[in-house]
């Protein structure tokens, strides 16, 4: 039996407070999130220290990859958990998403590529609270920017730990070179 879409909604969101294992929500549909290895923790801790300690004693505040964002769509709603994501304001204590953020941090990987660059992407340049969308390599020194412009979001691109400053910071410490 199919659920009417806001008892799905509500039903997920209840469901993942207790689970053990989170879960991306689209359009009705869950997926489970698969768990990361050092690498991809250690430039997660970087960028949520670095935006912790650039945030301190402003108005806005960093959530980690605990925090879900919502994006309402015409026909759906999506639930993602992005690594990291900057909110100016906040919804309710009681909510365990946000809705309007300012920045969202995601991770690029091999396994999720095609997904990363594709729905998930176009699910978050959909918000209009965001001004800055950041997709981060894993395997290189490189991080992709959508930067919201008069004409909609223009692509930066920034490689090698040289490049800029928070690059060195992120990839701290990051060994790159062939895998095993």
């Amino acid at each position: 039996m199919q659920l009417p879409a806001g008892q799905q909604v509500t039903e997920y969101l209840a469901s993942e407070l207790g689970s053990e294992v989170k879960h991306e929500y689209v359009g009705g549909m869950v997926y489970a999130m698969s768990g990361a290895r050092i690498r991809h923790n250690r430039i997660a801790q970087a960028i949520n220290g670095a935006l912790f300690v650039r945030l301190r004693g402003r108005r806005c505040e960093s959530f980690n990859s605990d925090m879900k964002v919502r994006i309402q769509l015409p026909t759906h709603q999506r639930f993602y958990y992005p690594y990291a994501m900057v909110v100016c304001r906040s919804n309710g204590e009681k909510d365990s998403f946000q809705d309007e953020p300012r920045v969202l941090v995601e991770f690029l990987s091999r396994r999720t590529r095609r997904l990363d660059l594709g729905e998930k992407r176009e699910g978050h340049l959909s918000l209009s609270s965001l001004g800055v969308y950041l997709m981060v390599e894993q395997e290189e020194p490189r991080i992709l920017v959508d930067r919201r412009a008069d004409q909609g979001f223009q692509r930066e691109v920034y490689e090698g730990l040289e490049a800029e400053r928070p690059l060195a910071e992120i990839y701290e410490r990051i060994t790159f070179g062939p895998e095993p």
